[in-house]
């Protein structure tokens, strides 16, 4: 599977995918703001990332607004948090073959573009 999770409006994902080309290499882009993510895709990636909380994106303004750095959460409430709410799946998450790219820090941003080339 050659797959790209992402929000067309999010700056730092339009970077990546401008920086790696992704967008040129045969990759399925899936917008998540316009074609939600199924339970099925989601427990696809945690079962690639080993958990949701790997998949969960803290810098969400949500995450702020509803207290949750102050709450114990489980992995059941990370899931459900990422399906209701686009902003909480660390983006970009991009699945090529049997690995799995989570994220914008540079490291993982590195990993990406040296697997794709």
């Amino acid at each position: 599977m050659k797959k790209i999770y992402h929000l067309a409006h999010c700056t730092t994902c339009q970077a990546i995918i401008k920086e790696t080309g992704i967008d040129k290499k045969g990759f399925a882009m899936q917008n998540i703001r316009t074609e939600k993510i199924t339970p099925a895709q989601l427990d696809e990636m945690k079962e690639m990332a080993g958990s949701y909380e790997a998949l969960f994106s803290r810098r969400a303004l949500k995450y702020k607004e509803l207290g949750l750095k102050d709450k114990r959460l489980t992995e059941k409430d990370y899931r459900n948090f990422i399906l209701e709410e686009d902003t909480f799946l660390k983006r970009p998450v991009v699945i090529s073959g049997k690995n799995i790219f989570i994220g914008s820090e540079k490291k993982n941003v590195e990993a990406l573009k040296k697997a794709l080339s």
